[in-house]
């Protein structure tokens, strides 16, 4: 017990950590209310074709990353963090809004392919908001804080999917997700205008770049760094896919419902909660890309025989090393980024969209080939078998780099 309780104490003892780690807490519920229904809501709701939301999917990607790549320069060039949270925010409310006011086809489109890509730096902007307040405190701590707060996004999963679940089955629509979204995203919000540390004023130094905006992109794309993110693309992209993979799988499967999706993903999300807390006691005796290597082998094991093994109770079975891997992959790829570009975190969230920007095209492409040749189930294995292939890469690469050559 005090292994999990030990890494939330510096935290609370901080107030830009625990504005962090309240924020991460909402913005989990949200992912976990939106998540893993979105796929089930453009093809069943709207009736999207899969070769319309793999599109939809791709578009999304493309602009989510370019926002998420734009405002993290900017971030670091200005250091005009709370104002980019603030806008971030204003578009999370906006595609939200959007498609519970539309409810239509287009105002789905608008939401899922503008609006709320628009919103995606606001993952990063916290991380940076959490790294940088947690420089106030001692070395040795900040591995753990970095592990909790990445844990605190995904403990919201166990509690909100099981609460859905009971929902769905009471025959509530499956739109009900969009009002209760929108409902977090304007208390993100309202958290951010209020207790977000002004620009300028914050405890811990944060120094302009210095960098223009081209440079900016050109240090990104260095090509040391650029490699490292694309080998780190699949393994963000089986994550993606299996979201998108888990949705269908149980809408199309008999006797399977929103509620099962409810479930797996709530059990999953929340077993990922104790194993990253358990992290920052095996990181220092485990080199971190053979860690991002190992999780990626068991995440494999259970997006792979997923939609195998989804009409049997066998199925649940998968939630161990599926929480296990995740474990790893949700928190190592996000430190080793972050700690490539140094005392940036602006530039670090820039590479983390580089990264979802990667995964998201293979995630989107995989689910095309596999889902027109074999089918969700070989869709999910070329995404695991990619992801494999993907950090033994990374971890191939700095064991290269570690030997000089």
């Amino acid at each position: 017990m005090r292994v999990l309780i030990a890494p939330f104490r510096p935290i609370l003892a901080d107030p830009a950590l625990r504005l962090a780690a309240v924020l991460l807490v909402l913005f989990g519920a949200y992912a976990a209310t939106m998540a893993p229904y979105v796929s089930a809501l453009a093809v069943t709701v709207f009736e999207m074709t899969d070769r319309a939301y793999s599109a939809l999917l791709v578009a999304a990607s493309i602009l989510a990353v370019s926002a998420s790549v734009g405002f993290g320069i900017l971030a670091d060039q200005r250091a005009n963090r709370r104002a980019i949270a603030l806008i971030s925010g204003g578009f999370l409310v906006a595609g939200l809004g959007t498609v519970h006011l539309g409810q239509s086809l287009w105002a789905f489109v608008l939401a899922h392919a503008v609006l709320l890509p628009l919103s995606g730096s606001l993952f990063g902007q916290i991380f940076a908001l959490g790294r940088l307040a947690a420089s106030t405190r001692p070395e040795a701590e900040r591995p753990a804080i970095n592990a909790t707060l990445r844990a605190l996004f995904a403990l919201p999963w166990v509690v909100v999917l099981p609460i859905w679940s009971v929902v769905f089955q009471t025959g509530a629509p499956l739109m009900l997700v969009y009002p209760v979204s929108l409902a977090m995203g304007a208390a993100f919000l309202g958290l951010t205008w209020v207790f977000w540390p002004r620009d300028g004023a914050t405890r811990w130094p944060d120094p302009k770049s210095g960098l223009s905006f081209t440079q900016g992109l050109r240090e990104l794309a260095d090509p040391p760094i650029l490699v490292r993110v694309l080998a780190l693309g699949p393994v963000h992209g089986s994550i993606m896919l299996y979201m998108v993979v888990m949705g269908l799988v149980f809408s199309a499967t008999p006797g399977r419902g929103a509620e099962d999706i409810a479930l797996y993903a709530g059990f999953l999300g929340g077993l990922e909660v104790p194993f990253m807390l358990a992290l920052p006691r095996l990181i220092p005796h485990v080199e971190r890309t053979r860690l991002i290597w190992i999780g990626m082998v068991l995440y494999a094991i259970h997006l792979a025989f997923l939609p195998l093994l989804a009409a049997t109770p066998f199925v649940w079975l998968l939630i161990l090393p599926g929480a296990a891997g995740g474990a790893i992959i949700l928190t190592q790829p996000m430190a080793y980024l972050q700690d490539l570009m140094g005392a940036r975190p602006g530039a670090g969230a820039s590479l983390m969209a580089l990264q979802k920007l990667a995964g998201d095209a293979i995630c989107a492409a995989t689910f095309a080939l596999g889902a027109a040749l074999g089918g969700y189930a070989l869709a999910a294995g070329l995404g695991a078998g990619l992801a494999v292939l993907g950090a033994g890469a990374l971890w191939a690469l700095d064991r290269r780099g570690a030997r000089g050559f």
